[in-house]
């Protein structure tokens, strides 16, 4: 667990499954213009059950990192951030995908959740590079990784299948210095 100034970071456990249906529900609208398509079975509890499940086991085999950042009295889902595609020795890399809630955004929130997440990552994980990638058009989400000191390196043509479209993407990583 981590603590920022206005959140608790954590691998949220089983049994708050509840908490990240809810966020997902609330913010539905809000998070489907920048995420994959999703099946039937996303919003329900027996899918954040699981997923919480695998969270915990890959957390624990250092496979991958998926926190989430909770209000101090732990009743809500602020933001996710998820550290995925972990590659260990020679590479020692990750890639980052993260959301915010609606009625959170605007505050500073992500980038309190993401310098600590991103931290974390770079010096008690002990990897060399977080990479995430944006859409051009989501000018907010290009400028939290330029304020955590993320590079860009490159532009990526129809590189993600966003919302059924397929959708190009500016490259951004952070070497750990």
């Amino acid at each position: 667990m981590m603590q920022t100034k206005r959140t608790i970071i954590e691998i949220l456990p089983v049994q708050d499954a509840s908490l990240l249906l809810d966020y997902y529900v609330e913010n539905q609208a809000h998070l489907s213009p920048w995420e994959p398509s999703r099946g039937e079975d996303y919003l329900t509890l027996e899918n954040w059950h699981n997923a919480l499940q695998k969270a915990t086991e890959d957390f624990e085999s250092g496979k991958e990192y998926r926190f989430v950042a909770l209000t101090p009295d732990r009743q809500e889902v602020i933001a996710v951030c998820n550290f995925t595609g972990v590659v260990r020795m020679p590479f020692q890399a990750c890639f980052l995908g993260y959301s915010i809630s609606k009625k959170y955004e605007g505050q500073g929130l992500m980038t309190e959740v993401l310098t600590a997440t991103v931290d974390y990552m770079l010096s008690d994980v002990g990897l060399n590079r977080v990479m995430a990638n944006y859409m051009p058009r989501n000018e907010r989400s290009g400028r939290v990784l330029e304020k955590l000191g993320f590079e860009r390196e490159g532009y990526a043509r129809r590189y993600l299948n966003i919302a059924g479209v397929w959708e190009d993407h500016v490259l951004m990583a952070k070497i750990n210095d």
